[in-house]
């Protein structure tokens, strides 16, 4: 997701292990990471998403498909994580995303060279939706903790890039076939930050457990990726794993399969195919859903975020959205239906107002493409990324419930 004018606000399939065999040094390990805001300008988030989900659905239809934790900072429309890279390591902040899957840096910080940078004479190129990058491809040491380095990852370094304001690039955590013809002399996949730390035995797992939590004001460090595992102090309950869709283009990044109903009995989205993904923001249904989700609620939209809005009285008799996955029911509450009334300025909202985070994707359903679940939704479920058995796993957290909002 992108901050400013541009917000990449903003699942991982089969990947070819080496025959050597694999020593483990560590289980799982952890990262945190933090929520940033810094929208401005006269796009509003929904316009910012929707250009996403276009480009992510343009890229999988051309044919590009494209435990240790560590902490995000949460930015209110972006998660930020700091990565070193080098030996000594230069520090970036890099947006997460699901939804893509090159790692790169250089739109702030400058990429610095050191003993470990390798120039592979390659050009790299991706484009966001909403924002793209261009520059060279280096094989270079990345630190994203001290109990998570890895040696020759793949690096993008961006001699240009448009509509990242207030980071250095992108740790992209999709699957490793969106970076399928983003080099310029191969249309071979380069290894992910996660493929790499499984084979060079660092993690015990090809997966990635994400814990989001919502807030009421930036930035704040809340949330954290553990790679390899899960962190069970994170959810309550069991996990629940359901496969990857076998829906295009959905199938191509974190898709699943489900229907959304608003209250015991009125259905706002029947059986389709969509994404869960950390690089948007809002939870975007297909256009007939919206209206028909607009129609239950009593909304109106309001032009200036862009966002649905709703009176005090027609919150007060906001029912719950159930997301049903893979037979299991997700529960995103009223109080989990609304932007933080606390960062309404951020949004370019009023004091006071009551804005919905469910947006219009702009197009029916029967895309192969639905619905994105984003870190709205995020923030109210832990989420287990598997790419070793091609899965998602969703759990409840102590925030699942919050009203905090």
């Amino acid at each position: 997701m992108f901050p400013s004018s541009s917000l990449l606000a903003t699942l991982l399939l089969a990947l070819a292990v080496s025959a050597n065999p694999i020593v483990v040094r560590q289980s799982k390990a952890s990262l945190p990471f933090a929520l940033k805001f810094n929208v401005s300008g006269s796009t509003t988030l929904p316009e910012i998403d929707r250009a996403r989900a276009a480009a992510l659905i343009s890229k999988a239809k051309n044919g590009k498909r494209s435990g240790i934790s560590f902490g995000v900072t949460n930015t209110a429309v972006t998660y930020t994580a700091d990565v070193g890279v080098g030996s000594p390591p230069t520090q970036y902040s890099l947006l997460i995303d699901t939804g893509s899957s090159n790692t790169w840096v250089g739109a702030g910080t400058s990429y610095v060279q050191t003993s470990t940078s390798q120039d592979t004479g390659n050009t790299v190129s991706v484009s966001y939706g909403s924002g793209s990058f261009s520059g060279e491809e280096f094989l270079d040491t990345v630190t994203l903790s001290d109990d998570l380095v890895i040696d020759g990852q793949s690096i993008g370094v961006a001699n240009q890039a448009q509509g990242f304001d207030g980071v250095d690039g992108i740790l992209g955590i999709g699957p490793v076939d969106l970076t399928v013809g983003t080099l310029s002399d191969s249309g071979a996949s380069v290894p992910t930050v996660t493929d790499n730390l499984f084979q060079q035995g660092s993690i015990s797992s090809n997966s990635i457990g994400i814990s989001y939590n919502p807030v009421s004001r930036v930035p704040t460090t809340n949330g954290e990726l553990t790679f390899g595992g899960t962190d069970s102090s994170k959810f309550t309950g069991s996990i629940s794993f359901v496969d990857i869709t076998g829906t295009s283009p959905a199938s191509e990044f974190w898709g699943v399969d489900q229907t959304i109903t608003y209250g015991t009995s009125t259905s706002i989205l029947r059986s389709t195919a969509g994404i869960v993904d950390t690089g948007t923001t809002l939870v975007l249904i297909a256009t007939d859903a919206f209206n028909r989700y607009k129609s239950a609620v009593g909304a109106t939209l309001d032009h200036a975020t862009g966002l649905l809005k709703i009176s005090s009285s027609n919150f007060s008799r906001l029912n719950s959205l159930f997301f049903n996955i893979g037979g299991k029911s997700y529960e995103l509450t009223a109080n989990a239906q609304i932007w933080p009334r606390s960062l309404n300025s951020q949004i370019g909202g009023t004091s006071g107002n009551i804005y919905l985070v469910v947006a219009d994707l702009g197009s029916n359903t029967g895309q192969g493409l639905d619905f994105i679940n984003g870190y709205t939704f995020l923030e109210r479920f832990y989420t287990v990324f598997d790419t070793g058995n091609g899965r998602i796993g969703f759990a409840t957290t102590p925030n699942t419930k919050s009203t905090i909002n």
